[in-house]
């Protein structure tokens, strides 16, 4: 382990533990109960503000109760790796012109920084460092394409736009590593965390905290919101992806299972969202199960 690494991950233990331990965070990470915009979020799910939004105490105990539902932070804190098995579907892939990205990738994923590596089942190796800024992909028959900067690529480009595999590769890394490692990211240095007013869907009320991710970890867009249900599981994401138009999206995880003690998300369901929050479940844009994982 190289010294910038040693103190990285330093770095990142002192800031997971302090999540944790004190509620002294409440006044640094955990920034209030100021709403996100396009998420104020009313007794029936309508952005209309009644809910009384919870104070900086209640929801870091709400962050120690989500560590301990996924797992709990000595366990990640400990783990290096996740490898698991990837099956992504939908149609999206065809629509962004990389229609064999349909199927099962071998994925190997750092926990404590991004990181990842993704077989492809042609043999393709996809990898994203982003310490590096830099996507590599390398063929089956040796051909090796670096893509630097990727997140700069996509400048000027909307929804319709086709990518190129590097640019597809890219979108896929990183964001598969946030969703193997999603509660955990929530101790990253510089995620800030606030929570706002709770959603209510289908007779269920579900807490959310908005996230605001650092400059230092890629994402779909920089605020994202995520909901918890009674038992402290993620069972939504929202979010934006800026590097696909910024297309609203309404991110569903249903199930979810427990490798090597480590919670991790199996089925991931991906759908556009309407302009009153709610999802459009006409089609399923993107689909992931996780099979195979385990943590080490």
């Amino acid at each position: 382990m190289n010294a910038h690494h040693s103190r990285g991950r330093r770095d990142f233990l002192r800031a997971a533990t302090a999540v944790a331990a004190t509620a002294a965070l409440a006044e640094t990470q955990l920034t209030g109960t100021a709403t996100a915009a396009g998420h104020h979020h009313g007794t029936d799910g309508r952005p209309d503000g009644t809910d009384r939004p919870h104070d900086r105490r209640s929801t870091a105990a709400l962050v120690e109760r989500i560590h301990r539902a996924h797992g709990g932070l000595r366990l990640w804190r400990d783990a290096r790796h996740i490898k698991a098995d990837v099956t992504y579907g939908g149609p999206f892939w065809a629509f962004k012109g990389v229609p064999a990205f349909v199927g099962t990738d071998h994925v190997v994923a750092d926990i404590h920084r991004q990181h990842i590596r993704l077989t492809q089942p042609s043999g393709r190796v996809i990898e994203f460092d982003k310490s590096r800024d830099l996507v590599t992909v390398t063929e089956p028959g040796g051909r090796l394409e670096r893509l630097r900067h990727p997140r700069a690529t996509f400048d000027g480009y909307t929804g319709e736009s086709r990518w190129s595999v590097a640019q597809a590769g890219y979108f896929r890394a990183y964001a598969t590593w946030l969703y193997l490692v999603e509660a955990f990211v929530l101790t990253h240095p510089g995620v800030r965390i606030t929570e706002i007013e709770p959603w209510h869907e289908n007779g269920r009320t579900w807490r959310v905290l908005n996230v605001t991710f650092p400059a230092g970890i890629d994402t779909h867009s920089r605020d994202q919101q995520y909901y918890f249900d009674a038992d402290a599981h993620l069972v939504r994401l929202d979010y934006a992806p800026e590097i696909n138009g910024s297309a609203p999206t309404a991110h569903y995880q249903p199930r979810r299972a427990a490798f090597d003690g480590a919670v991790i998300t199996t089925r991931h369901e991906i759908f556009g969202r309407n302009a009153d929050n709610t999802p459009d479940r006409s089609l399923v844009r993107i689909s992931l199960d996780v099979a195979n994982a385990s943590v080490h």
